[in-house]
Parts: structure tokens; C-alpha cells; sequence
């Protein structure tokens, strides 16, 4: 089995991820690094961040080494229209031509999806604050190799307030559940084969309450997920019993699997 070259997209600003290491919260790509070296430690693993970019020279022109790319989560949302953003999807667009495999996980596939010509927008039935309930595989989801002996039902990490409203071309929709139609999907762009996640396999449901506890006051005041400290106490609560059940290995099969598919 060779090593593998990964590129890992960081999708958070540099402010953001400062504010987590303040608080003593793993960023996303660090938690990423983990969970993939829970099943490989031969992974050349390469970090990008668009977002504080100027240029994306220097990694396209090393870009066709790669034999994968994962992007993961942020809290910016695609519909609030800055530079930022517009790097990302800009990059997104050059891994298209250049990547054959894409793993995009909640922030990741909505880049993905915006960049392919679909549409993301606020969710219109809510948000996963730390956790998703009951997500539902159907019948195409249970015969592609993403979902490799899933549960079809299960409950997973999440943290996020939007939802894809319009998939890209030929897209093949996975799975779902009551808050998001779309939790998962596969669909191909240029030279890419892109899989896509709403949800968090990768992160614990350990980082989820803290980030709950980090995000507190933005989740009663701006968000309006909860009308006071002690609703916040009693969601951590629930998640934290779903975090005495949880199994790590089921929980990420969905990253297992897809490293699975650049052997």
C-alpha cells in the first residue's frame, strides 16, 4: 500500500482558528489530522487556506501530486458574499480541474456544491447545534461504497445553519434527515469525483460541546437556537449521553471508507 499525498483545505479564517487555540479547541484541520491517523499513518498531508491567500500558485503547481483533497467545516456561510469566500470557491473551481477525489464535510460541500453550479441558503427547519438526529441512508446511499456497513439510521457530530437547496448536475443524493434533505451526496465536476457531507465524522462529540460552550452567547443572542444559558446546559446534556454510546469507529466510517476509494 503506498503513502498517500492528501491535501487538507482549511475553511475557517485565521481569526477564527486564533480564537479557538485560545480557548483551547483543536481547529478543524486538526482534527481532521487525527481522525485520518486513526486509520493511516502513512499520509503526506499538505494544509491550504485560501482564505489568507493571495495566490494560489503555490499549491497548484504541485497540485496533481495529490491523490485526495478533504475540506472541511467553517463557520462562514457561502450566501454572505466577501473575498474570503470568493477565494474558496475560486480554489474549489482549480481542484476541480486538477483532483480526482474531493471529500467535502459540511462547510467543504457546500463550497463544492456552490462551485458546481448548485445553491446553498439558510436552513428552513433549523439548525444542528453539536448533533444530528436520526440521519437516514436511502436506497442509492446503501449501495455506494461511502456508506461501507453504516447503520442506515444514525446519529452523527454536526454543527451548521444552512442547507443545499439546489444540487449540481447528475448528483446523486445519499442520505437525509428532518432538519436537512441533503446530508449527503456524490456528484463529478471536471476531472473530480467529489463525495459530500452535511455532518461531522470527524470531530467528537467532546469538541462539539465545547465549541457549543465557546459559541454560547452567539447562539443566544445572534443565532436565537436557544433563549437562555440554561436550554445550552440541557442540549449538552443530551449530547453528551449520545457521546457515552458513541462509537468512535462507526461513528467515522464515512472517512474510513473514503480513503478507502484512492487505494
Amino acid at each position: 500500500m503506498k503513502n498517500l499525498n492528501l491535501l487538507i483545505v482549511e475553511g475557517n479564517l485565521q481569526k477564527e482558528n486564533e480564537n479557538f487555540k485560545k480557548s483551547g479547541i483543536e481547529t478543524h484541520t486538526e482534527s481532521l489530522k487525527d481522525s485520518l491517523a486513526y486509520y493511516r499513518k502513512d499520509l503526506n498531508i499538505d494544509v491550504f487556506n485560501p482564505c489568507s491567500e493571495e495566490s494560489f500558485n503555490k499549491v497548484i503547481s504541485k497540485i496533481k501530486k495529490y491523490d485526495g483533497l478533504i475540506w472541511g467545516g467553517s463557520s462562514l456561510n457561502i450566501y454572505n458574499d466577501c473575498i474570503e469566500i470568493r477565494r474558496q470557491i475560486a480554489f474549489m473551481k482549480e481542484c476541480f480541474k486538477n483532483i480526482k477525489k474531493i471529500l467535502g464535510i459540511c462547510w467543504g460541500m457546500q463550497v463544492a456544491v456552490t462551485a458546481a453550479g448548485g445553491q446553498v441558503k439558510k436552513s428552513s427547519n433549523g439548525a444542528h447545534i453539536g448533533i444530528a438526529n436520526d440521519i437516514e441512508i436511502n436506497e442509492k446511499g446503501l449501495k455506494h461504497p461511502l456508506y461501507l456497513l453504516k447503520n442506515k439510521k444514525f446519529n452523527s457530530p454536526a454543527f451548521n445553519f444552512d442547507e443545499v437547496i439546489k444540487l449540481p448536475n447528475d448528483s446523486i443524493h445519499l442520505a437525509s434527515n428532518k432538519v436537512n434533505k441533503i446530508q449527503s451526496i456524490q456528484f463529478k465536476s471536471g476531472n473530480s469525483d467529489i463525495w459530500g457531507l452535511q455532518y461531522h465524522p470527524e470531530i467528537s462529540y467532546d469538541k462539539m460541546i465545547s465549541l457549543i460552550k465557546f459559541r454560547k452567547e452567539r447562539l443566544i443572542n445572534v443565532r436565537k437556537c436557544f433563549e437562555n444559558e440554561e436550554e445550552v446546559k440541557n442540549h449538552i446534556d443530551i449530547i453528551q449521553k449520545e457521546n457515552e454510546i458513541s462509537n468512535r469507529e462507526s461513528r467515522m466510517l464515512e472517512i474510513k471508507n473514503w480513503l478507502g476509494s484512492l487505494n
